[in-house]
């Protein structure tokens, strides 16, 4: 994706590399040719704390935020988090990975 031209999209990977290097985030790369997944067509962010009851997912759909919290909807997204957990870079590959891109642009 190219919005806002070469220059903005390096930045935007070197800021999210930047960031990667705090202890509490984590940036996993999904290689291309792992293949698609299903809900992947959208952010998902799962939070998860100390009362698993409170956990929630956050989705950006095209029609707005919505917030998920049943324990069926929890299991299928934690499900799919990890099964790209399971085939993404590991994190020194996936700064690699970032760092080629950001080279290239």
């Amino acid at each position: 994706m190219k919005f806002g031209g070469p220059a903005t999209a390096r930045s935007q990977l070197e800021y999210l590399l930047a960031m990667s290097e705090r202890d509490h985030i984590t940036v996993l790369v999904t290689p291309f040719d792992a293949g698609a997944f299903p809900g992947s067509g959208q952010s998902v962010c799962y939070a998860h704390g100390p009362v698993p009851h409170l956990d929630t997912v956050q989705l950006d759909q095209s029609h707005g935020s919505v917030m998920l919290d049943a324990e069926a909807q929890l299991a299928k997204y934690r499900g799919l988090l990890e099964r790209m957990e399971a085939v993404a870079l590991k994190v020194p590959e996936s700064r690699d990975f970032i760092r080629a891109v950001a080279r290239s642009l």
